[in-house]
C-alpha cells in the first residue's frame, strides 16, 4: 500500500482526487459532530502545501442514487472551507458533463467538492464506466476514507483501475494501528469486547482468539454467557439462540490458550433510569437488570490492563447513558488512558458507543488510535480483505 507521502515533490500542479468520508450528522442544516471532518484536515493541508489542485469526493446519508437536497454536501463544504481557510467550490453539475481540462478554469479556487457521490446509482453498483470517468478528472487518487473501504463502490474500488492510487495520512495510520492489534503485536495483548449481541462480534472473536492472551467479555454479551452457565440474569438483555456460538467460543479459546474473562459481580437496577446496586452473580433476582460491571470485576480488568502491552477495546461495559451505570466503562477508560500516556501500553479503540464513552471524559487524545470507521473497523478485525485496501495494493 503506497502512501501519498511517497509522491513528495512530484505533487506540484497535479490534480488530486481525494475520496473522503464526510458523512457527518446534520440537523437543521447544521453539523452536530465535526470529528470526521477534523481528522482529514492534515491530509488536505499537506496536499495544499504541495501546490496541488484538489477534487474532493464524498457521500452523506443514503439518497439511493437520486438527487436529494436533504443530503447535499453544502454544509460540509462550508465547514471545511473555514477549517482550511480556503475557498471550496461545490459542483452541482452532472459528473458526466465534467472534464479535466475546464474544472479549474477560474483562478480564484484550487479546491472543488463534488456533490454527494451517492446521488449517482452507479456509485453503489460499483460501475466500471463511472469509476473510469471519475479517474479521468485527475492525475492521481488518494483514499482518505478508510471508514468506507469495506464497500465495493466505484469511488473506492473501480477507480483504482484507471489512475495511480495512494493512501492518505489518516488511512495509513488507521491500517498501521489495526495491524498492531492483529499482526505486529506487542504481547501480552488483551481485548475488551462489549455490545449486546455475540453474533455481531463472533467473527472478530474467532479471528483474534488465536492471537490474543486475554479476551474480556462485558456488556450485554456477558449476560448471554452468564445465562449459558446457568446463572439467573433477571430481566437483563441477552441474545437468544446463542448456545452454539458460546460453546464454539469457549472451545476455541481453550484450544488456542486464550483466557476468556467474564464479570463476577454486577451493578444492577430495576430499570434503565434506576440507581445502581452492586450484586454478585449469585445474588441477582428475577426483577433485576444487569446494567454495568461491579467493583470486583473493575479491579480485575484494571489489573489485566496494567499487565498488558497492547489493548483493543470495542464496546462499553454497561449502560453508560445513565451515569449510575457508567462506572465500569469510565474506569476502563481511565486505566487505558493512564497506561497509554505513561508509554506502557499501545491502545486501539473503536465503535461509536466506545468513542462516546471516552469523549464523555474528554480523553479522546489519550489513546494511541481511536477509530471512527464503524463497519470497516469491524471487518478488518474479522480478518476480511477490504475492497479499499485491495485497490491500493
Amino acid at each position: 500500500m503506497k502512501s501519498i507521502i511517497e509522491v513528495g515533490k512530484n505533487l506540484a500542479n497535479k490534480i488530486v482526487l481525494v475520496r473522503l468520508d464526510l458523512n457527518v450528522p446534520i440537523e437543521n442544516g447544521k453539523i452536530t459532530d465535526t470529528n470526521r471532518i477534523d481528522k482529514i484536515v492534515p491530509t488536505l493541508d499537506y496536499l495544499i502545501k504541495k501546490n496541488t489542485k484538489l477534487i474532493l469526493i464524498s457521500h452523506i446519508g443514503r439518497p439511493k442514487g437520486k438527487v436529494d437536497e436533504n443530503f447535499s454536501l453544502k454544509p460540509v463544504g462550508d465547514n471545511l472551507s473555514k477549517k482550511l481557510n480556503r475557498k471550496i467550490k461545490l459542483i452541482n453539475k452532472n459528473i458526466y458533463q465534467l472534464n479535466k481540462s475546464n474544472l479549474f478554469e477560474a483562478k480564484d479556487y484550487k479546491i472543488i467538492l463534488l456533490e454527494n457521490i451517492r446521488f449517482y446509482a452507479e456509485e453503489e453498483k460499483n460501475d466500471e464506466k463511472f469509476g473510469k470517468h471519475l479517474a479521468s478528472l485527475g492525475d492521481l487518487y488518494v483514499n482518505e476514507a478508510f471508514s468506507c473501504s469495506h464497500r465495493p463502490h466505484s469511488s473506492i474500488s473501480k477507480i483504482s483501475k484507471y489512475i495511480d492510487v495512494y493512501a492518505g495520512l489518516l488511512f495509513t495510520s488507521e491500517v498501521q494501528a489495526l495491524n498492531k492489534v492483529t499482526k505486529d503485536i506487542a504481547k501480552p495483548i488483551s481485548c475488551i469486547i462489549g455490545g449486546s449481541k455475540i453474533s455481531t462480534k463472533i467473527k472478530i472473536i474467532e479471528n483474534l482468539v488465536s492471537k490474543f492472551d486475554n479476551i474480556i467479555i462485558v456488556g450485554g454479551m456477558a449476560n448471554s454467557f452468564l445465562k449459558y452457565f446457568g446463572q439467573n440474569i433477571g430481566k437483563s438483555i441477552y441474545e437468544e439462540n446463542s448456545v452454539e456460538i458460546i460453546k464454539k467460543i469457549i472451545e476455541t479459546a481453550k484450544l488456542k490458550n486464550c483466557n476468556l474473562i467474564f464479570p463476577e459481580d454486577y451493578s444492577v437496577g430495576k430499570n434503565l433510569n434506576d440507581a445502581a446496586t452492586n450484586k454478585t452473580k449469585e445474588e441477582i433476582q428475577d426483577l433485576d437488570m444487569i446494567l454495568d460491571i461491579g467493583p470486583a470485576t473493575i479491579k480485575k480488568i484494571i489489573k489485566l490492563i496494567n499487565c498488558s502491552k497492547t489493548i483493543l477495546w470495542n464496546g462499553p461495559a454497561g449502560y453508560f447513558e445513565n451515569e449510575n451505570f457508567a462506572k465500569g466503562s469510565f474506569e476502563i477508560t481511565k486505566a487505558i488512558s493512564k497506561n497509554t500516556k505513561e508509554g506502557k501500553l499501545y491502545s486501539v479503540v473503536g465503535g461509536g458507543d466506545t468513542v462516546a464513552v471516552i469523549n464523555k471524559l474528554n480523553l479522546f487524545n489519550d489513546f494511541n488510535f481511536v477509530s471512527t470507521a464503524g463497519g470497516a473497523f469491524l471487518e478488518f478485525l474479522e480478518g476480511k480483505e477490504l475492497p479499499g485496501i485491495t485497490a491500493l495494493k
